[in-house]
Order: C-alpha cells, then structure tokens, then sequence
C-alpha cells in the first residue's frame, strides 16, 4: 500500500511546503465565496430585473470583475511561487549587501 498519502503526526513538517499549501487551501475558500456571493448578487440583479422588466445595467459585474482582479492576483500568489522568488531575490540581496 502506498504510505505517501498518509500524514504520519511525528514526522516533522516542511516549513516551505506548508506555507504553500496554506496559501492554496485559502485561494480555494475564496474562489468558493467569490462563487457563493457572485451567484447570489446576480441572482438579485436578474430577480429585480425580471420583476421591473428592465435589464438596463447589469451591476455585479463591477464585484464580479474587481474582485475577480484580486482573485487572479491570489491564483499567482498561491500557485505560481512569484511571490516566494521576489523574497529570496530580496533575501540573497540584504545578504550580499553586508
């Protein structure tokens, strides 16, 4: 049986990895509540707009698309490791310096 998917409790954790992982497991609860109150707030929009008959201006496109920006900034945060080699590059810099 493959033991690699089993957290053994006394094995010492990878400081880096968790890190990683924390920040992709919070990227996932946001994109899951950017899902959750997007549908609702269209839901209100196209309610009230079915019940007055008019659909001039769609207005949850403004959370939709401004929260989707920082959504997009999250994903290469947590996924890309961009954030990680600026504070290394920063890092080896303040090193060299003294």
């Amino acid at each position: 049986m493959d033991n690699q998917n089993n957290i053994n409790p006394t094995q010492p954790r990878d400081e880096r990895l968790w890190k990683i992982a924390k920040r992709r497991a919070e990227f996932k609860k946001h994109v899951l509540t950017y899902l959750i109150i997007n549908i609702f707030l269209w839901g209100i929009w196209a309610f009230s707009s079915i019940r007055h008959g008019d659909f001039s201006f769609p207005w949850p496109a403004f959370v939709t698309l401004g929260w989707g920006i920082g959504l997009g900034f999250n994903y290469i945060s947590a996924y890309t490791g961009f954030k990680d080699q600026l504070t290394e590059k920063e890092y080896q810099k303040l090193i060299n310096k003294n």
